[in-house]
């Protein structure tokens, strides 16, 4: 992370608001989020441009400005399992653009010093289904769902692997993930029953509310 001004960081919690994350939010739920500042438009121009110096492999993920002069901006790799980039890249990109920053506000054309935080997407981001399913089918995913028929307070949350997508439907199956919270804890650390591993969620598209990684395992 790079922070031109001397937040603390509790100073960062509060100015990202607490808030459910959703599709296009600019944080956990990816997207571009401009806020109105006058000087959005500049700065994600700049961080463009500065992403197409670290070839095709890096890709911003989501980008916020804030009214009290912050960047947030996080970096999704699309060769690694997981989406995140080293430090190293992390780092890299952070100074070129913090570079380009402060060269543009020495011209004016955006305020001075404002602060900048770079990081990864991290495993609380969200995935868009059906888009982003395929990329992670190798993982296990935690999955809040409505089944056929229920209604909004019926909500439940199940963590599975991607069985398949059928786009003619726009359908997707699902399948449990042999982790710890679906295995019966009367079997001692065994694995799945064969009924268990036979067991298949079909869902339309919409009635996957919200779709993260699950990394406990």
């Amino acid at each position: 992370e790079v922070d031109d001004k001397e937040q603390t960081a509790e100073e960062w919690e509060e100015e990202e608001e607490e808030a459910e994350p959703e599709l296009g939010d600019g944080g956990d739920g990816g997207g571009i989020v401009l806020n109105n500042v006058p000087w959005g438009e500049q700065a994600l121009e700049i961080a463009r441009e500065v992403f197409s110096q670290f070839g095709d492999d890096l890709e911003l993920f989501a980008f916020k400005t804030t009214s009290h002069g912050y960047i947030y901006s996080r970096i999704d790799k699309l060769s690694n399992k997981y989406g995140c980039p080293s430090m190293e890249e992390i780092e890299g990109y952070s100074q070129e653009y913090k570079k380009r920053l402060d060269e543009a506000g020495a011209l004016g054309k955006i305020p001075k010093n404002l602060a900048l935080e770079v990081s990864s997407p991290g495993a609380e981001r969200l995935l868009k289904v059906p888009d982003d399913l395929s990329r992670f089918e190798d993982l296990p995913m935690r999955v809040n769902y409505i089944e056929d028929g229920a209604t909004a307070s019926q909500e439940k949350t199940g963590v599975f692997f991607l069985d398949s997508v059928e786009t003619d439907s726009g359908t997707c199956i699902w399948k449990l993930a042999d982790v710890k919270e679906n295995r019966d804890p009367q079997s001692k650390g065994r694995g799945l029953s064969r009924k268990q591993k036979d067991w298949r969620l079909k869902l339309p598209y919409g009635n996957c509310r919200m779709v993260t990684l699950y990394l406990n395992y």
